[in-house]
């Protein structure tokens, strides 16, 4: 099983068979059609957030649309599938989980920049009786089973940091998988379901605005967005957990084209108007090279695989 927090983009076929000069050229003129960006999951989400704004960037960086397209569905399998599929020539991008899959996550990409690593919100709606993590906790624990935790799909990176959660606390609540952490917003918004652990960019604006109530974040430091809440690992010792997006082109892309997207993608990153977008968001940027981004995938895919193999999580 591996976990989907990351946004992935497929690049040209039939590069490998070109000699090393012509591949060279190649990459100097790529791209030179339209780029599709694939994201597994629905439009209004944190991954979607964040890929329109580096597609953006792309287009102009690099003159040509970046166009993003959302394959919903899976937790994000279906379009990283879609991904791992196409002709490895530098042309789409997307995210992943499961454990028979079509495909092997980590032999069939290539990845190509890391973007941003963010908070997940422990959150409820502000009729929510409990004000704080403990007060929460202790509620849970008094009624076993009769609280809905909701997240953008099963596998997805909220619902892995719900079953750390779980693990670590002793709660035991109805997991309601949805498609998309867009939907799941929706009803928490509305009181339909009880708890999020949502991404920070997707949950922020409702913060701020009093409609949603925060309770702590995932990560092992204060958001400095958010630096009056406390991290969950102040009241559940050793806790850690954060949403990452990245972008990974289908394997034997060529490596001048990688490199090329690397570039423009850490270009960006160092960009003051992105680089501000983003830490309105509680971003922590992941600047660096391909082989710092492949390095991060391998070590969380490791982190959540024992995750979900303790937690006996199935796929449905």
């Amino acid at each position: 099983m591996k976990l989907p927090r990351r946004t992935f983009l497929h690049l040209a076929a039939g590069a490998a068979a070109l000699p090393v000069l012509s591949r060279i050229a190649w990459a100097q003129a790529y791209p030179s059609r339209p780029v599709r960006i694939i994201v597994g999951f629905p439009p209004g989400g944190p991954g979607d957030i964040v890929t329109r704004l580096m597609g953006q960037w792309l287009s102009e960086r690099l003159g040509q649309p970046f166009i993003v397209e959302n394959r919903a569905g899976a937790a994000g399998n279906i379009g990283t599938e879609a991904v791992v599929r196409a002709p490895a020539d530098g042309n789409a991008v997307n995210a992943t989980l499961y454990d028979k899959l079509n495909f092997n996550f980590i032999r069939d990409i290539a990845p190509v920049a890391g973007v941003v690593r963010v908070p997940n919100v422990m959150e409820v709606n502000p009729s929510f009786p409990a004000k704080t993590a403990p007060e929460f906790i202790a509620y849970a624990k008094a009624n076993p089973n009769k609280l809905n935790f909701g997240s953008g799909g099963n596998g997805t990176a909220s619902h892995m940091q719900f079953e750390l959660f779980k693990l670590m606390s002793g709660v035991s609540m109805v997991h309601v998988s949805y498609r998309g952490s867009a939907p799941a917003l929706t009803d928490l918004l509305s009181g339909q379901i009880q708890l999020m652990f949502d991404p920070m960019p997707s949950s922020i604006g409702h913060i701020k605005a009093g409609k949603l109530r925060a309770l702590a974040v995932t990560t092992a430091t204060r958001s400095e967005v958010l630096p009056d809440l406390p991290t969950l690992r102040d009241f559940v010792p050793g806790y850690e957990a954060s949403t990452w997006f990245g972008i990974v082109a289908p394997t034997n892309t060529p490596a001048e084209i990688i490199e090329k997207l690397n570039n423009a993608i850490n270009a960006g990153l160092a960009d003051p108007k992105i680089k501000s977008r983003l830490a309105e968001m509680g971003g922590m940027l992941l600047a660096g090279s391909p082989a710092d981004f492949g390095k991060l995938i391998a070590e969380e895919t490791d982190k959540w695989g024992q995750v979900i193999r303790t937690a006996n999580i199935k796929p449905h």
